[in-house]
This record gives C-alpha cells, sequence and structure tokens, in this order.
C-alpha cells in the first residue's frame, strides 16, 4: 500500500471518476492536444487520454483531466502496474 498527494481536473478539465483499467502504459508519452507536453510515466485508463503520470502537483487540481502525481511515485507505481490492473478514482 502506498499514498501521494494528486494533482486532478481543473474546473472545465474533469478527472472522470469511476472504476477503469489501465489500458496502455508509456515510459515518455507526448501529449497529442497539449502542445506535446511530457507525460511521464503515463498510464492510461480511459481511451480518450486521461492517464495516471508525473505532473505538477501544486496543491490543487490543474491538469487537463489526467491524474498528476509526484515523480518518484509515479515512476514506482509505473513499475508495479500492468495493462489490466484496476484503477478507483473517487470524487
Amino acid at each position: 500500500m502506498a499514498a501521494a498527494s494528486i494533482s486532478s481536473g481543473r474546473p472545465g478539465y474533469d478527472t472522470p471518476t469511476g472504476e477503469f483499467r489501465i489500458l496502455n502504459k508509456e515510459l515518455m508519452h507526448r501529449s497529442n492536444r497539449y502542445e506535446n507536453a511530457p507525460m511521464p510515466y503515463s498510464e492510461f485508463f480511459t481511451s480518450y487520454g486521461a492517464a495516471l503520470h508525473a505532473g505538477g502537483n501544486p496543491g490543487e487540481p490543474s491538469s487537463h483531466g489526467c491524474v498528476h502525481l509526484p515523480p518518484a511515485f509515479a515512476k514506482k507505481l509505473f513499475t508495479i502496474t500492468d495493462v489490466g490492473t484496476p484503477v478507483l478514482i473517487g470524487a
């Protein structure tokens, strides 16, 4: 078991909630929608691009719908999960 602070989707870019599974993993993804923004340790859980990944964590919602994780935590999580691993996103 582990815990970390996160930054979710800012207003207008809400992070989806519910039960998901990791659909795809990429060590270093670049956003197709947001100016090639880096998304290290990406673990996609929706078909439209929402992912768990390393990113800014200012203590408030700041993403475009993804779940931003502290870099060290995102790296660790990436190494212990597989495609198909359940993901639960709560409100």
